[in-house]
């Protein structure tokens, strides 16, 4: 008999809105919500009753240029949207950024449920650029994205900034400048020449494309070849070296989802039927070294492998056993590591999605993986005792969250090992001592090169000095270098690094 205390998620609902026609974020999540809870059989008065009730962060709520952004905002989110299902929540939160929350709540509010805090929980979240910046290009009528004033919200999460001001100061605070950082590391950690590393990418992620194109709620519903997705053409511009759009996540999308937990006590008492219930038999958090620039390396993840472990552990289950996927895959890098890391193979026959992943299905800001989360309640419904695993990633390579789920329950009491007890263990990992003002020889331990829409535009190094010790550049901005370093192999070349002329930044000079 499954303990009356055993967390389980009992409905889940997404919705993608076309053509620009998003709502605005409290019709959005009110619209996940209310299809979760018919997806459960509760319909829109169950929700009345939840106690537990989490928005996801709103990427137009994160730091930098997009919080400038001249529009309403909505004060409190989770409070207008227990306000709109009449609901009274005792405790109601709203997220801090990143990729790996969907899956993070779930994680924690198994936890309280198991402990007896709450009985039924909401998680939901909404992402509305799509919608929001047309509006904003056409002077249109922004009412719908704001609300009335209100009282801040509680926070959740981790709040810590992305990057360091040296980080900031070199282009390096932005997923499209970082993660192809990793990905040139990666290159030349394997190997592989840069043709040979550019079919890869688009081998990787042609089916991902293809998973899509059969997805009714993904943005972009179409099957690409390897070579449309990793060749650079006019539909198909280099954003950040090796990445071509078709690599890059896509955050200008309108799509909301949500899931609805309960203890299995109150899940018998709402009537929720047993053929709707998911289980999480394992889950992990963890966090890499926290900033870019104190990483061990750049082609490995020691928290995702960490993930991996403690979530497999904890299910009694391995990677061989699962019988669906989904690896948070925001840029090509982010999936080949996450493979790496938990012994997968990147042409896994089973897929490495069941979305369509961030660059196809949408990247819906902080919310990616609710939608994933979604589907895969859908996939294991209708495959009984199967089991899927879904991983979320924020930051740059940053924080990490992964859940192993199946209809089928689990066993005995619900209990998760405490992340803090084995996040030390990575905390404590040594890496290159930094400089912030190198001089003399160098040579380049990763590279990208950032391009504007119609030209080169920056070049971002990561460098170790005569010393070992580690280093943040640009490089000289004139046209040959940065296409030079395109053309050939930059990790490992050699060249001078000296501080600019302002003294705001280090500029490295490939030899």
């Amino acid at each position: 008999m499954t303990h009356p205390r055993t967390p389980v998620l009992i409905g889940a609902g997404q919705r993608t809105y076309r053509k620009g026609q998003a709502p605005g974020p409290l019709a959005m999540t009110l619209d996940a919500a209310t299809l979760a809870a018919e997806d459960a059989g509760l319909g829109a008065a169950g929700l009345a009753g939840v106690d537990l009730l989490a928005v996801v962060g709103f990427t137009v709520d994160s730091d930098g240029n997009i919080q400038r952004l001249p529009i309403p905002r909505l004060a409190n989110p989770p409070a207008a949207l227990a306000a709109a299902l009449s609901a009274s929540p005792r405790r109601a939160v709203y997220t801090h950024m990143g990729g790996n929350t969907p899956q993070a709540l779930v994680n924690w509010a198994a936890e309280l449920i198991a402990q007896g805090e709450h009985d039924l929980v909401l998680l939901v979240g909404a992402e509305f650029l799509g919608t929001l910046m047309r509006r904003l290009k056409e002077g249109a009528d922004l009412a719908a994205f704001g609300g009335p004033e209100a009282d801040p919200p509680e926070r959740w999460g981790d709040g810590r900034a992305g990057a360091t001001p040296q980080e900031r100061a070199h282009g390096m605070d932005f997923p499209t400048n970082v993660y192809p950082l990793f990905e040139n590391a990666l290159r030349a950690h394997r190997g592989r020449t840069l043709a040979a590393h550019q079919a890869a990418m688009g081998r990787l992620f042609a089916p991902f494309s293809a998973v899509a194109a059969q997805n009714p709620h993904a943005w972009f519903p179409t099957a690409r070849a390897p070579e449309e997705i990793a060749q650079e053409g006019p539909d198909n511009r280099m954003v950040g070296f090796p990445y071509t759009k078709y690599l890059n996540a896509i955050i200008q999308v309108d799509q909301a989802a949500a899931v609805i937990m309960a203890s299995t006590a109150k899940a018998d008492a709402l009537g929720v039927p047993a053929g709707k219930r998911v289980y999480l038999h394992g889950c992990a958090d963890a966090n890499d070294l926290w900033f870019v620039s104190e990483r061990t390396n750049y082609h490995s993840s020691p928290a995702i492998r960490m993930c991996a472990q403690k979530s497999f552990a904890m299910a009694g289950k391995t990677p061989a056993d699962m019988a669906f996927l989904d690896l948070y895959s925001c840029f090509p890098s982010a999936v080949e590591i996450a493979c790496a890391e938990i012994g997968l193979a990147e042409d896994d026959p089973r897929g490495l999605t069941v979305t369509g992943g961030l660059p196809y299905f949408g990247g819906p800001g902080n919310n990616y993986v609710m939608h994933a989360i979604a589907t895969m309640m859908e996939r294991l419904r209708a495959k009984p005792g199967a089991f899927g695993l879904c991983t979320g990633n924020g930051w740059f390579l940053t924080k990490h969250a992964f859940g192993v789920y199946s209809t089928t329950p689990t066993q005995g009491a619900w209990t998760r090992e405490d992340p803090k007890s084995y996040q030390k263990e990575i905390d404590a990992l040594a890496h290159p001592p930094l400089i912030e003002a190198p001089t003399g020889p160098a040579t380049i331990e990763t590279y990208t090169v950032v391009h504007a829409r119609d030209r080169v535009r920056l070049g971002v190094v990561i460098g170790r000095d005569s010393e070992g010790r580690r280093f943040l550049a640009n490089t000289p901005d004139d046209e040959a270098t940065l296409l030079d370093l395109q053309s050939r192999e930059g990790v490992g070349r050699a060249g001078r690094v000296a501080q600019s002329e302002d003294g705001k930044r280090n500029i490295f000079t490939p030899d």
